[in-house]
């Protein structure tokens, strides 16, 4: 055996359980790095052929592998903007330098414009919501995506549509005898208008109701009819004129008037409520399971506005893995499928949330001291090497 190839060998070795060590390391520095995904050293050796009877020592190689679809445990936060995937797939996120990459670290954090952006300083991605369009399946492209952003929806009004208005008309009343009482309505635009609303007594059993608003009719007088209990014949609903006033509509509005009643007793307006509201600003958010990011406003609406986009590649193991926790499509890991959380091969998404790093700390520690006794053992073999090749330029002193 050759003293040299020995040698050799165990320089391949060392270098070896360096490799080894070099992951060993970076795995441990990364255990509490939200959604990182361990590597793991793999050996292979590379044997030399004999000849005439005399054995060549060959040497060790090593190669990476990553265990980027092992999901890790999860941790609960009080953050609404932390996101973790349940399943497989990637959140789709935009670099600094404008192009897009995958990666599963979920903490993300509101930014001064209303993007969401992750400890690494990459931005979410996704779709303008839709209820009726998936997005269009990609090959090699994140074509149609933009920045998810939380504060995109500015403020908002809710015009009026429809209420309830439940009173009770005094069955003692006169003839001609007359009840008011008003709701309050919102334009289009959010502005508050008050309606006027008018009984009055025509007979046994019998009154109208009209409705005006600064003067001007929303409701000719219609008949109210009760029967000798004093309940509410006709009509179960009253349907208002719209109304244009100045650049903005107080719409038709439907007021269910079912519960009223006809009995002795004043005058009382049992339940007045009509719906909408006034403008107002975007007061939080919230994401669904599937990735539907709505907007949710002061006066109590709750509007879609965009759907994370998810992405997956056939062999996860085999993307790239790039600086600030995120990976790259390759020629191995097959090409960049985009869809919605939810569905196909795709995970759900849980928000306050995060991925934990899978690594196992007890295994790394344990394949570092593995690493440590055979990398000694192998600069043993170079120490022996040396010495023997040391005797042997010896022999002819």
């Amino acid at each position: 055996m050759s003293l040299s190839g020995a040698m050799r060998t165990a320089v391949s070795g060392m270098n070896a359980q360096a490799n080894r060590l070099g992951a060993i390391a970076d795995n441990i520095a990364n255990a509490n790095t939200a959604g990182y995904k361990k590597v793991d050293t793999q050996f292979s050796s590379m044997i030399m052929p004999a000849t005439n009877g005399t054995y060549n020592s060959g040497s060790v190689g090593t190669t990476t592998r990553y265990s980027i679809d092992s999901q890790g445990a999860f941790s609960y936060t009080k953050s609404s903007s932390d996101l973790a995937i349940d399943g497989e797939g990637f959140f789709v996120v935009s670099g600094p330098d404008g192009s897009e990459y995958l990666t599963r670290a979920g903490n993300f954090e509101v930014q001064s414009d209303g993007t969401l952006e992750n400890a690494a300083g990459y931005t979410l991605m996704g779709y303008p919501y839709s209820s009726q369009n998936d997005p269009t399946i990609v090959i090699n492209g994140f074509d149609g995506l933009t920045a998810i952003n939380v504060s995109s929806g500015g403020m908002t009004a809710i015009g009026s549509s429809a209420g309830t208005l439940q009173a009770n008309l005094p069955a003692g009343a006169a003839v001609g005898d007359v009840s008011k009482t008003s709701l309050v309505a919102f334009d289009s635009q959010g502005n508050a208008r008050l309606l006027d609303v008018e009984y009055t007594k025509t007979g046994d059993n019998a009154w109208t109701v009209a409705m005006s608003y600064e003067g001007e009719t929303v409701l000719d007088p219609v008949a109210l009819t009760f029967d000798t209990d004093g309940e509410l014949i006709s009509p179960d609903s009253l349907t208002t004129l719209p109304l244009d006033l100045a650049g903005t509509e107080l719409a038709s509005l439907d007021i269910d008037i079912s519960g009223s009643s006809q009995l002795g007793a004043a005058f009382e307006v049992m339940t007045g409520k009509i719906d909408g509201s006034a403008a107002s600003d975007v007061s939080g958010y919230e994401i669904s399971a599937d990735g539907v990011l709505s907007l949710i406003y002061a006066n109590g609406k709750v509007e879609p506005k965009f759907r994370i986009a998810m992405a997956n590649v056939q062999s996860p193991n085999n993307l790239t893995p790039l600086p600030g926790n995120v990976y790259a499509a390759s020629n191995d890991s097959g090409v960049v499928v985009i869809g919605y959380a939810g569905g196909g091969s795709f995970g759900e998404i849980m928000d306050s949330a995060l991925e934990d790093s899978n690594v196992d700390l007890a295994e790394e520690l344990t394949n570092m001291i593995q690493a440590q006794r055979i990398y000694t053992a192998n600069s043993k073999v170079f120490q022996t090497g040396s010495e023997l090749l040391e005797t042997l330029v010896n022999l002819k002193r």
